[in-house]
């Protein structure tokens, strides 16, 4: 371990995509981890940013740091580094964990310069979840000195700060040729959909946190099958969802979950590998069969009805309302149960 982390300090800088990104220059506790279910492991601390790819179960990693809560930023067998979750489900490590300061942001030429066109929020990481530093107002000109992902600029104000904005045209207008630290073109257009605006304003991911808080507020909530969808005192599993849409964004989902995977497909969201699901999309399962995951082989899943919807929160969770005895609106892990097994599709109702 000493060599190793002798190894790691020696190394000014790991080559990571197009960026160099260089390394933490103190000596923080780098330690082994290992994996125990499979997980991503991404370019960013980030479920926007982009999958490098699983890591399975059993590999080991070099936990490099631990960036917060929710992430490590680790170095797979082949030297490959990116970031995973910190999840005991998916990852456990040995020894002491030190949050290190933020290490140097990668050097970059300024290469693109924007114009503010609606106020946002200008961010210390590219991450929905980050310190807000201020509010960019309308008419203010920025630099842009890279697109980290298909979300986010980072970007110099004219204040002389630094820090990370949404890549919305909604938000702002570029000129000049924009550095892309990630697959996309660096026009300020994002074709995916991440960060469209939808029925409330605002990115996809300001929508999505919206919609999972509005959600949480109601943990707790009684079920009651064929509940009134004026009423939330009590919930069945798709008017849970529908309040949760329409409290947190104003959208208003069909009131069953049948109408809602149908709404879901229409908009060409549908996905049926739940590993592609991001937080705040829609997931619609089968009727309960057991929980052995051979009373599920052999379906034919396109030819089920859908029994049951739920929200994706990520990392494996799932927050929905399905029985009196469960307790209500809840979170439940899903990989490896029986929603596991049940699971027909999922996608974005945004």
């Amino acid at each position: 371990m000493k060599k190793q982390l002798l190894t790691f300090l020696l190394v000014p800088a790991i080559a990571f995509g197009a960026v160099t990104v260089p390394l933490p220059q103190q000596a923080s506790a780098a330690t082994a981890g290992q994996i125990v279910s499979s997980v991503s492991f991404r370019t960013a601390a980030n479920e926007n940013s982009t999958r490098i790819r699983y890591l399975k179960a059993g590999e080991k990693v070099t936990i490099l740091e631990k960036v917060n809560s929710w992430w490590y930023k680790v170095q797979d067998q082949s030297g490959k580094v990116g970031y995973v979750s910190t999840s005991d489900k998916y990852i456990k490590e040995s020894g002491s964990i030190t949050t290190p300061a933020p290490a140097p942001t990668p050097s970059q030429p300024a290469s693109g310069t924007g114009r503010i066109v609606a106020s946002v929020s200008f961010r210390t990481a590219a991450n929905e979840n980050s310190t807000r530093i201020r509010y960019l107002k309308v008419g203010e000109t920025v630099q842009i000195l890279l697109k980290v992902n298909a979300y986010w600029y980072k970007v110099k104000a004219s204040d002389g700060r630094e820090g990370y904005i949404s890549t919305s045209s909604k938000y702002i207008q570029t000129s000049g040729t924009v550095s892309d630290g990630s697959s996309g073109s660096g026009s300020g257009n994002n074709s995916s959909g991440g960060s469209n605006s939808g029925s409330s304003g605002g990115t996809v991911s300001e929508q999505v946190q919206k919609v999972i808080a509005a959600g949480k507020k109601y943990l707790g909530t009684p079920y009651e099958y064929g509940s009134s969808r004026n009423d939330t005192s009590t919930f069945d599993c798709s008017d849970f969802v529908r309040q949760a849409f329409l409290d947190g964004i104003g959208l208003k989902l069909p009131s069953d979950s049948r109408g809602q995977g149908d709404y879901v497909k229409a908009k060409g969201n549908a996905k049926t590998d739940w590993h592609d699901l991001q937080p705040g999309d829609l997931m619609f399962f089968m009727e309960y069969r057991g929980t052995a995951a051979s009373n599920y082989s052999g379906v034919n899943k396109a030819t089920q009805t859908i029994t049951h919807v739920a929200i994706y929160l990520g990392n494996g969770q799932i927050l929905s309302t399905y029985s009196k005895e469960s307790g209500g609106v809840r979170i439940d892990s899903f990989a490896g149960k029986h929603w596991e097994y049940r699971f027909l599709f999922g996608g974005s109702a945004l």
